[in-house]
Protein backbone atom coordinates (compact mmCIF):
# COMPACT_ATOMS: atom_id res chain seq x y z
CA UNK A 1 0.00 0.00 0.00
CA UNK A 2 1.59 3.25 -1.12
CA UNK A 3 2.12 6.03 1.39
CA UNK A 4 3.05 8.70 -1.11
CA UNK A 5 0.80 11.74 -1.20
CA UNK A 6 0.41 13.78 -4.37
CA UNK A 7 -0.51 17.37 -3.55
CA UNK A 8 -2.65 19.81 -5.52
CA UNK A 9 -1.93 23.45 -4.62
CA UNK A 10 -5.57 24.18 -3.71
CA UNK A 11 -6.97 20.77 -2.81
CA UNK A 12 -4.39 18.38 -1.31
CA UNK A 13 -5.26 14.75 -1.80
CA UNK A 14 -6.61 12.82 1.16
CA UNK A 15 -4.78 9.46 1.26
CA UNK A 16 -6.59 6.31 2.24
CA UNK A 17 -3.89 5.77 4.87
CA UNK A 18 -0.82 7.87 5.59
CA UNK A 19 1.93 5.74 7.10
CA UNK A 20 4.42 8.53 6.55
CA UNK A 21 2.60 10.78 9.01
CA UNK A 22 2.73 8.06 11.65
CA UNK A 23 6.45 7.49 11.07
CA UNK A 24 7.32 11.18 11.31
CA UNK A 25 5.70 11.38 14.75
CA UNK A 26 7.87 8.59 16.19
CA UNK A 27 10.84 8.62 13.78
CA UNK A 28 13.55 9.02 16.40
CA UNK A 29 12.33 6.02 18.41
CA UNK A 30 11.90 3.87 15.30
CA UNK A 31 15.35 4.75 13.97
CA UNK A 32 16.95 4.00 17.33
CA UNK A 33 15.21 0.61 17.50
CA UNK A 34 16.35 -0.34 14.00
CA UNK A 35 19.89 0.85 14.66
CA UNK A 36 20.09 -1.19 17.85
CA UNK A 37 19.14 -4.40 16.06
CA UNK A 38 21.72 -3.75 13.35
CA UNK A 39 24.44 -2.99 15.87
CA UNK A 40 23.68 -6.12 17.84
CA UNK A 41 23.34 -8.22 14.64
CA UNK A 42 20.62 -10.21 16.39
CA UNK A 43 18.38 -10.66 13.36
CA UNK A 44 16.59 -14.00 13.82
CA UNK A 45 14.45 -14.73 16.91
CA UNK A 46 16.45 -12.14 18.78
CA UNK A 47 15.83 -10.53 22.14
CA UNK A 48 13.38 -8.02 20.68
CA UNK A 49 11.12 -10.84 19.48
CA UNK A 50 10.87 -12.33 22.96
CA UNK A 51 10.21 -8.94 24.55
CA UNK A 52 7.57 -8.05 21.99
CA UNK A 53 5.86 -11.41 22.48
CA UNK A 54 5.70 -10.80 26.24
CA UNK A 55 4.42 -7.26 25.81
CA UNK A 56 1.85 -8.14 23.18
CA UNK A 57 0.51 -11.07 25.23
CA UNK A 58 0.10 -8.72 28.20
CA UNK A 59 -1.59 -6.13 25.99
CA UNK A 60 -4.13 -8.71 24.80
CA UNK A 61 -4.66 -10.24 28.23
CA UNK A 62 -3.31 -13.59 27.01
CA UNK A 63 -0.72 -15.78 28.71
CA UNK A 64 1.43 -16.41 25.64
CA UNK A 65 2.23 -14.89 22.26
CA UNK A 66 4.31 -16.44 19.47
CA UNK A 67 5.62 -14.26 16.65
CA UNK A 68 5.40 -15.51 13.07
CA UNK A 69 6.00 -14.09 9.61
CA UNK A 70 2.42 -13.11 8.65
CA UNK A 71 -1.21 -13.17 9.70
CA UNK A 72 -1.86 -15.98 7.23
CA UNK A 73 0.84 -18.09 8.88
CA UNK A 74 -0.65 -17.23 12.26
CA UNK A 75 -3.99 -18.73 11.20
CA UNK A 76 -2.41 -21.80 9.62
CA UNK A 77 -0.02 -22.59 12.45
CA UNK A 78 -2.71 -22.05 15.07
CA UNK A 79 -4.80 -24.71 13.34
CA UNK A 80 -1.83 -27.04 13.01
CA UNK A 81 -0.98 -26.56 16.68
CA UNK A 82 -4.41 -28.03 17.50
CA UNK A 83 -3.82 -30.91 15.04
CA UNK A 84 -6.46 -29.64 12.63
CA UNK A 85 -5.77 -30.66 9.04
CA UNK A 86 -6.81 -33.03 6.26
CA UNK A 87 -10.40 -34.37 6.46
CA UNK A 88 -11.32 -31.61 8.93
CA UNK A 89 -13.67 -28.68 8.33
CA UNK A 90 -13.25 -25.18 9.71
CA UNK A 91 -16.04 -22.60 9.60
CA UNK A 92 -15.34 -18.95 8.85
CA UNK A 93 -17.03 -15.90 7.32
CA UNK A 94 -17.59 -15.52 3.58
CA UNK A 95 -16.97 -11.77 3.52
CA UNK A 96 -13.44 -11.67 4.93
CA UNK A 97 -10.11 -11.21 3.16
CA UNK A 98 -9.13 -14.44 1.42
CA UNK A 99 -6.36 -15.10 3.96
CA UNK A 100 -9.01 -16.22 6.46
CA UNK A 101 -9.75 -19.16 4.15
CA UNK A 102 -6.17 -19.63 2.93
CA UNK A 103 -4.94 -20.27 6.47
CA UNK A 104 -7.44 -23.11 6.68
CA UNK A 105 -6.49 -24.48 3.28
CA UNK A 106 -2.76 -24.32 3.98
CA UNK A 107 -3.32 -26.36 7.13
CA UNK A 108 -4.93 -29.01 4.90
CA UNK A 109 -8.47 -28.51 6.18
CA UNK A 110 -11.58 -27.47 4.25
CA UNK A 111 -12.98 -23.94 4.66
CA UNK A 112 -16.73 -23.92 5.28
CA UNK A 113 -18.16 -20.46 4.73
CA UNK A 114 -21.16 -18.75 6.34
CA UNK A 115 -22.99 -15.47 5.84
CA UNK A 116 -22.75 -12.50 8.18
CA UNK A 117 -25.15 -10.50 10.27
CA UNK A 118 -26.22 -7.35 8.41
CA UNK A 119 -25.40 -4.92 11.22
CA UNK A 120 -21.79 -5.66 12.25
CA UNK A 121 -20.57 -7.57 9.14
CA UNK A 122 -19.31 -10.33 11.48
CA UNK A 123 -20.34 -13.97 11.19
CA UNK A 124 -23.96 -14.97 11.68
CA UNK A 125 -23.77 -17.43 14.58
CA UNK A 126 -27.06 -19.11 13.62
CA UNK A 127 -25.56 -19.79 10.20
CA UNK A 128 -22.49 -21.27 11.91
CA UNK A 129 -24.64 -23.73 13.82
CA UNK A 130 -26.36 -24.86 10.62
CA UNK A 131 -22.95 -25.41 8.99
CA UNK A 132 -21.56 -27.75 11.68
CA UNK A 133 -21.04 -31.36 10.59
CA UNK A 134 -19.28 -34.36 12.10
CA UNK A 135 -16.10 -33.16 10.34
CA UNK A 136 -16.15 -29.68 11.86
CA UNK A 137 -13.21 -29.12 14.19
CA UNK A 138 -12.93 -25.36 14.57
CA UNK A 139 -14.60 -21.98 14.13
CA UNK A 140 -12.67 -18.90 13.02
CA UNK A 141 -14.72 -15.80 13.82
CA UNK A 142 -13.37 -12.74 12.01
CA UNK A 143 -13.23 -9.43 13.87
CA UNK A 144 -13.83 -7.63 10.60
CA UNK A 145 -12.89 -3.97 10.12
CA UNK A 146 -11.81 -3.85 13.77
CA UNK A 147 -15.22 -4.84 15.18
CA UNK A 148 -15.29 -7.93 17.43
CA UNK A 149 -17.45 -10.87 16.41
CA UNK A 150 -20.27 -12.15 18.65
CA UNK A 151 -17.90 -14.09 20.86
CA UNK A 152 -20.23 -15.24 23.65
CA UNK A 153 -22.50 -16.96 21.15
CA UNK A 154 -19.52 -18.38 19.23
CA UNK A 155 -17.95 -19.81 22.39
CA UNK A 156 -21.23 -21.28 23.63
CA UNK A 157 -21.71 -23.00 20.28
CA UNK A 158 -18.13 -24.26 20.29
CA UNK A 159 -18.46 -25.67 23.79
CA UNK A 160 -21.72 -27.38 22.85
CA UNK A 161 -20.07 -29.16 19.92
CA UNK A 162 -16.54 -29.56 21.28
CA UNK A 163 -14.93 -27.19 18.76
CA UNK A 164 -11.79 -25.06 18.84
CA UNK A 165 -12.22 -21.28 18.48
CA UNK A 166 -9.42 -19.37 16.77
CA UNK A 167 -10.03 -15.64 16.53
CA UNK A 168 -9.06 -13.95 13.28
CA UNK A 169 -8.00 -10.70 14.94
CA UNK A 170 -5.85 -9.55 12.02
CA UNK A 171 -7.80 -6.27 11.76
CA UNK A 172 -8.62 -5.77 15.42
CA UNK A 173 -5.51 -5.02 17.50
CA UNK A 174 -6.78 -3.66 20.80
CA UNK A 175 -10.52 -4.14 20.20
CA UNK A 176 -12.61 -5.26 23.15
CA UNK A 177 -15.62 -7.49 23.64
CA UNK A 178 -17.41 -7.07 26.98
CA UNK A 179 -14.31 -5.35 28.32
CA UNK A 180 -11.82 -8.04 27.29
CA UNK A 181 -9.32 -7.60 24.49
CA UNK A 182 -9.59 -9.74 21.40
CA UNK A 183 -6.77 -12.24 21.40
CA UNK A 184 -7.89 -13.59 24.77
CA UNK A 185 -11.41 -14.72 23.85
CA UNK A 186 -10.82 -18.06 22.14
CA UNK A 187 -8.46 -21.02 22.34
CA UNK A 188 -6.03 -18.96 20.24
CA UNK A 189 -6.01 -15.85 18.07
CA UNK A 190 -4.20 -14.77 14.93
CA UNK A 191 -2.91 -11.24 14.32
CA UNK A 192 -1.36 -9.61 11.26
CA UNK A 193 1.17 -6.79 11.39
CA UNK A 194 0.84 -5.85 7.72
CA UNK A 195 1.95 -2.20 7.43
CA UNK A 196 -1.56 -0.77 7.04
CA UNK A 197 -2.94 -2.43 10.19
CA UNK A 198 -3.59 -0.48 13.39
CA UNK A 199 -0.36 -2.02 14.66
CA UNK A 200 1.71 -2.40 11.52
CA UNK A 201 5.30 -3.42 10.87
CA UNK A 202 7.54 -2.15 8.08
CA UNK A 203 7.00 -5.40 6.21
CA UNK A 204 5.02 -8.54 6.98
CA UNK A 205 4.62 -10.06 10.40
CA UNK A 206 2.12 -11.94 12.54
CA UNK A 207 1.38 -13.32 16.00
CA UNK A 208 -0.58 -16.09 17.66
CA UNK A 209 -1.86 -15.53 21.20
CA UNK A 210 -3.13 -18.27 23.47
CA UNK A 211 -3.62 -19.17 27.13
CA UNK A 212 -2.48 -22.75 26.54
CA UNK A 213 1.20 -23.33 27.34
CA UNK A 214 1.37 -26.58 25.38
CA UNK A 215 -0.04 -24.89 22.29
CA UNK A 216 2.42 -22.00 22.65
CA UNK A 217 5.29 -24.46 22.91
CA UNK A 218 4.13 -26.29 19.79
CA UNK A 219 3.77 -23.00 17.92
CA UNK A 220 7.34 -22.05 18.78
CA UNK A 221 8.54 -25.27 17.22
CA UNK A 222 6.20 -25.10 14.23
CA UNK A 223 7.55 -21.69 13.23
CA UNK A 224 11.19 -22.78 13.60
CA UNK A 225 11.76 -26.03 11.70
CA UNK A 226 10.10 -28.21 14.34
CA UNK A 227 12.99 -27.75 16.76
CA UNK A 228 13.01 -26.97 20.46
CA UNK A 229 16.78 -26.98 20.60
CA UNK A 230 19.08 -26.28 17.67
CA UNK A 231 19.51 -29.12 15.17
CA UNK A 232 17.13 -31.44 17.03
CA UNK A 233 13.93 -31.54 14.96
CA UNK A 234 10.97 -33.26 16.59
CA UNK A 235 8.71 -32.95 13.54
CA UNK A 236 8.60 -31.32 10.12
CA UNK A 237 8.19 -27.67 10.99
CA UNK A 238 8.39 -24.49 8.95
CA UNK A 239 10.42 -21.32 8.60
CA UNK A 240 7.73 -18.84 9.71
CA UNK A 241 9.60 -16.64 12.19
CA UNK A 242 8.94 -13.00 13.02
CA UNK A 243 12.03 -10.94 12.14
CA UNK A 244 13.82 -9.27 15.04
CA UNK A 245 13.82 -5.97 13.13
CA UNK A 246 10.05 -6.00 12.79
CA UNK A 247 9.63 -6.94 16.45
CA UNK A 248 11.77 -3.97 17.48
CA UNK A 249 9.64 -1.63 15.36
CA UNK A 250 6.42 -3.12 16.70
CA UNK A 251 7.61 -2.71 20.31
CA UNK A 252 7.90 1.02 19.72
CA UNK A 253 4.50 1.22 18.06
CA UNK A 254 2.72 -0.89 20.67
CA UNK A 255 3.29 1.89 23.23
CA UNK A 256 1.15 4.19 21.09
CA UNK A 257 -1.54 1.75 19.99
CA UNK A 258 -4.19 2.68 22.57
CA UNK A 259 -3.66 6.36 21.77
CA UNK A 260 -3.97 5.71 18.04
CA UNK A 261 -7.07 3.57 18.50
CA UNK A 262 -8.69 6.28 20.60
CA UNK A 263 -7.95 8.75 17.82
CA UNK A 264 -9.55 6.40 15.28
CA UNK A 265 -12.66 6.24 17.44
CA UNK A 266 -12.87 10.03 17.40
CA UNK A 267 -12.53 10.02 13.61
CA UNK A 268 -15.34 7.47 13.35
CA UNK A 269 -17.62 9.64 15.47
CA UNK A 270 -16.88 12.64 13.24
CA UNK A 271 -17.79 10.60 10.17
CA UNK A 272 -21.00 9.47 11.89
CA UNK A 273 -21.87 13.09 12.65
CA UNK A 274 -21.17 14.41 9.15
CA UNK A 275 -22.91 11.48 7.41
CA UNK A 276 -25.92 11.24 9.73
CA UNK A 277 -28.36 12.83 7.28
CA UNK A 278 -26.81 11.37 4.15
CA UNK A 279 -28.09 8.55 1.96
CA UNK A 280 -25.39 6.11 3.05
CA UNK A 281 -25.58 3.41 5.70
CA UNK A 282 -22.90 4.04 8.32
CA UNK A 283 -21.15 1.26 10.27
CA UNK A 284 -22.99 -0.38 13.15
CA UNK A 285 -21.47 -0.99 16.56
CA UNK A 286 -22.78 -3.81 18.74
CA UNK A 287 -23.59 -3.07 22.38
CA UNK A 288 -20.87 -5.31 23.82
CA UNK A 289 -18.19 -4.30 21.32
CA UNK A 290 -15.45 -1.68 21.25
CA UNK A 291 -14.23 -1.40 17.69
CA UNK A 292 -10.78 -0.07 16.86
CA UNK A 293 -12.01 1.14 13.46
CA UNK A 294 -9.35 -0.44 11.31
CA UNK A 295 -11.66 0.51 8.45
CA UNK A 296 -14.62 2.86 8.23
CA UNK A 297 -16.99 1.17 5.81
CA UNK A 298 -20.18 2.78 4.50
CA UNK A 299 -22.77 1.25 2.18
CA UNK A 300 -24.55 2.73 -0.82
CA UNK A 301 -26.15 1.34 -3.96
CA UNK A 302 -24.18 3.98 -5.91
CA UNK A 303 -20.82 2.69 -4.68
CA UNK A 304 -18.91 2.57 -7.96
CA UNK A 305 -20.08 6.00 -9.09
CA UNK A 306 -19.31 7.46 -5.68
CA UNK A 307 -15.84 5.91 -5.71
CA UNK A 308 -15.08 7.52 -9.08
CA UNK A 309 -16.44 10.85 -7.89
CA UNK A 310 -14.27 10.84 -4.77
CA UNK A 311 -11.21 9.83 -6.77
CA UNK A 312 -11.77 12.78 -9.11
CA UNK A 313 -11.47 15.05 -6.08
CA UNK A 314 -8.29 13.43 -4.82
CA UNK A 315 -10.10 11.51 -2.07
CA UNK A 316 -8.70 7.98 -1.88
CA UNK A 317 -11.00 5.15 -0.83
CA UNK A 318 -11.02 1.35 -0.92
CA UNK A 319 -13.34 -1.66 -1.15
CA UNK A 320 -13.04 -4.41 1.47
CA UNK A 321 -13.89 -6.68 -0.25
CA UNK A 322 -15.33 -6.53 -3.80
CA UNK A 323 -15.42 -10.30 -4.42
CA UNK A 324 -16.51 -12.63 -1.58
CA UNK A 325 -14.36 -15.66 -0.88
CA UNK A 326 -16.95 -18.13 -2.20
CA UNK A 327 -16.99 -16.37 -5.61
CA UNK A 328 -13.21 -16.25 -5.97
CA UNK A 329 -11.76 -18.49 -8.73
CA UNK A 330 -9.37 -19.93 -6.17
CA UNK A 331 -12.30 -21.42 -4.23
CA UNK A 332 -14.64 -22.61 -6.96
CA UNK A 333 -13.93 -26.19 -5.87
CA UNK A 334 -15.83 -25.60 -2.63
CA UNK A 335 -19.04 -25.80 -4.63
CA UNK A 336 -20.63 -22.52 -3.56
CA UNK A 337 -22.58 -20.41 -6.03
CA UNK A 338 -23.91 -16.88 -6.29
CA UNK A 339 -26.91 -16.51 -4.03
CA UNK A 340 -25.61 -18.77 -1.26
CA UNK A 341 -24.67 -15.86 1.03
CA UNK A 342 -27.09 -13.01 0.23
CA UNK A 343 -25.92 -10.46 2.81
CA UNK A 344 -22.26 -10.93 1.93
CA UNK A 345 -23.01 -10.66 -1.79
CA UNK A 346 -25.27 -7.62 -1.48
CA UNK A 347 -22.69 -5.81 0.63
CA UNK A 348 -19.84 -6.66 -1.75
CA UNK A 349 -21.58 -4.45 -4.32
CA UNK A 350 -22.27 -1.62 -1.87
CA UNK A 351 -19.40 -1.28 0.62
CA UNK A 352 -16.90 1.55 0.41
CA UNK A 353 -14.04 2.18 2.84
CA UNK A 354 -13.38 5.85 3.56
CA UNK A 355 -9.96 7.16 4.66
CA UNK A 356 -9.22 6.12 8.24
CA UNK A 357 -6.04 6.55 10.28
CA UNK A 358 -5.10 8.20 13.57
CA UNK A 359 -3.56 11.27 11.92
CA UNK A 360 -6.59 12.02 9.73
CA UNK A 361 -7.65 15.61 10.43
CA UNK A 362 -11.18 16.90 11.12
CA UNK A 363 -10.87 19.02 8.00
CA UNK A 364 -10.06 15.98 5.87
CA UNK A 365 -13.00 14.05 7.33
CA UNK A 366 -15.30 16.99 6.66
CA UNK A 367 -14.06 17.24 3.08
CA UNK A 368 -14.59 13.53 2.42
CA UNK A 369 -18.02 13.55 4.07
CA UNK A 370 -19.15 16.65 2.21
CA UNK A 371 -18.18 15.07 -1.10
CA UNK A 372 -20.17 11.93 -0.20
CA UNK A 373 -23.26 13.89 0.84
CA UNK A 374 -23.20 16.22 -2.14
CA UNK A 375 -22.84 13.40 -4.65
CA UNK A 376 -25.62 11.27 -3.18
CA UNK A 377 -28.05 14.09 -2.44
CA UNK A 378 -29.43 13.93 -5.97
CA UNK A 379 -29.64 10.14 -5.98
CA UNK A 380 -32.58 7.90 -5.13
CA UNK A 381 -33.18 6.73 -1.52
CA UNK A 382 -30.71 4.19 -0.26
CA UNK A 383 -31.34 0.55 -0.98
CA UNK A 384 -30.65 -1.94 1.79
CA UNK A 385 -30.65 -5.73 1.33
CA UNK A 386 -33.48 -7.74 2.86
CA UNK A 387 -32.94 -8.21 6.57
CA UNK A 388 -30.37 -5.44 6.86
CA UNK A 389 -30.31 -3.24 9.93
CA UNK A 390 -31.58 0.27 9.24
CA UNK A 391 -30.31 2.10 12.32
CA UNK A 392 -29.11 5.62 11.64
CA UNK A 393 -25.91 7.08 13.01
CA UNK A 394 -27.71 8.76 15.92
CA UNK A 395 -28.88 5.35 17.16
CA UNK A 396 -25.47 3.74 17.22
CA UNK A 397 -24.00 3.33 20.70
Amino acid sequence: MSTQISVHPKHPNVPFVDLGAQYRAIAAEINDAISKVIQESDFILGREVRLFEEEFAAFCGAHYAVGVDSGTSALELALRAFDIGPSDEVITAANSFIASALGISHAGAKPVLVDVDPYTHTMDVKAVERAITRRTKAIIPVHLYGHPAHMDAVRELAEKHGLIVIEDACQAHGARYKGKRVGSLGHAAAFSFYPGKNLGAYGDGGMVTTNDGKIANRLEMLRNYGQKEKYRHLFRGYNRRLDTMQAAILRVKLKYLDKWNTARSRKAKLYQKHLEDSKVVVPGLAHAAESVWHLYVIRTEHRDQLKEHLASKGLNVGIHYPIPIHLQPAYQDLGYKRGDFPVTEAYADRILSLPMYAELTPEQIKRVSRAVVEFLSAKSPREIPAGADTLRASQIA
